[in-house]
């Protein structure tokens, strides 16, 4: 097909608001998949977040930094000029960088689809006037509740999207605690992946289980009912500390947002710590760190655990393309994902413990069974062909 004649798809995105290597791969892994399925795909920054994480200063040029940025990752993944960055954060004139204004304003007039990943885009009056703005949300939970709440902001925010995706693949089944919403009707998606970019760049498992996240993140906690539900993954791992003790295995936390007495607890249980910064800034070093795991154990934020809401991590995902097990707690996902080989819900010590023994009785058979997983649940055709035909694209 000749890229003229190529249907448009804008994803806006906040890899500049952002900038770590899981956050780049994510997006890439729609930006890529998309390609792949033949449609002309362009990526766009127009969500007046301040890019604080690319300024050496208060006085920087945030947005120039945010659109150098954007350009090498879009250069990286051969997609050339095919983006903008519209500085719309306080304190900025609202320039725009890549696309002119003109061609941005064409590019939402002609696009057959624009996808509002993360659901991280205040729509504007230029997106919503296609009648083809899609809101794909990739933390589910909070949003729900302020539905049910009848929060006016969260209403009047959903409005101009004409169809609603979640990675909270349970919400509306039952047994989720997710309140379901009677004026908008959100559908299950996961993360895709584009497999081979995983597969190529294997090798030999090291001996330590890893994950790669923040440790204390004391906001967007919720109350729901009666109860508390939290946002900090820290408070799941403290549920899970004797984990080496009772394993016998070597796990390491890759961690931002952790404080020396955090670090000094978690060795004190023999748990390994590194910086995840180190690495994660590069998503080749990031990529690099993953494929050399044994495998993958990590937690869920409470909010998913215990609203059972099916979410699946984008991270876990690439563990899988890369042939890496993964062992997560359970947050309702074995209703849309095969568990026991390749991939292990748990959601007490023991499980986890058990996941650990398995794994480790037949590496082998796990790790290709982690990859199959991913090859038949995540392949970006297998999830990106289902979400554009429920759009009619």
């Amino acid at each position: 097909m000749n890229i003229a004649s190529r249907k448009k798809i804008v994803l806006l995105g906040m890899m500049s608001r952002m900038p770590v290597a899981g956050v780049v791969w994510q997006t890439a892994h729609y930006l890529i998949g998309l390609r792949r399925l033949g449609y002309d795909v362009y990526y766009v920054e127009a969500h007046a977040r301040t890019p604080t994480m690319l300024m050496r200063s208060s006085d920087d040029d945030g947005a120039l930094r945010a659109a150098e940025f954007i350009d090498g990752v879009m250069r990286r993944f051969d997609f050339g000029s095919q983006w903008a960055f519209h500085a719309l954060h306080e304190g900025d004139n609202g320039r725009l960088f890549g696309l002119t204004d003109t061609q941005l304003r064409d590019l939402y007039a002609s696009a057959a689809l624009i996808i509002n990943l993360h659901g991280g885009t205040k729509p504007r009056p230029e997106m919503a006037a296609t009648g083809r703005l899609v809101y794909l949300e990739t933390d589910p939970v909070q949003l729900q509740i302020e539905l049910h709440e009848n929060n006016r902001e969260a209403i009047e925010f959903l409005k101009p999207h004409v169809a609603f995706f979640t990675f909270g693949e349970n919400y509306g089944r039952r047994g989720c605690g997710l309140p379901v919403s009677e004026q908008f009707h959100f559908k299950p998606t996961r993360q895709p992946v584009v497999i081979d970019l995983w597969r190529g760049h294997e090798q030999l498992p090291g001996p330590v289980f890893t994950t790669i996240g923040n440790w204390e993140q004391n906001w967007r906690t919720i109350e729901f009912r009666g109860e508390t539900y939290h946002w900090s993954k820290h408070l799941e791992f403290m549920k899970f500390l004797d984990l080496p003790a009772k394993t016998g295995a070597t796990f390491e936390l890759a961690l931002g947002s952790v404080t020396e007495h955090a670090t000094q607890m978690l060795t004190s249980h023999g748990w390994l710590v590194r910086d995840a910064m180190s690495f994660s800034m590069d998503p080749d070093a990031y990529r690099r760190y993953i494929a050399a795991s044994r495998g993958e154990f990590t937690v869920a934020k409470d909010q998913n655990v215990r609203l059972r809401s099916g979410w699946f991590s984008d991270r876990s995902t690439t563990y899988l393309a890369a042939g890496r097990p993964v062992i997560t707690q359970d947050t309702g996902f074995g209703c849309s994902l095969p568990t026991g080989e390749g991939l292990f819900a748990f959601s007490t010590i023991e499980q986890a413990r058990d996941a650990v023994q398995t794994i480790n009785a037949d590496y082998g058979r796990h790790s290709r069974a982690a990859a199959g997983v991913a090859q038949d649940y995540f392949a970006h055709d297998m999830v990106l062909k289902p979400l554009l035909e429920q759009v009619g694209v």
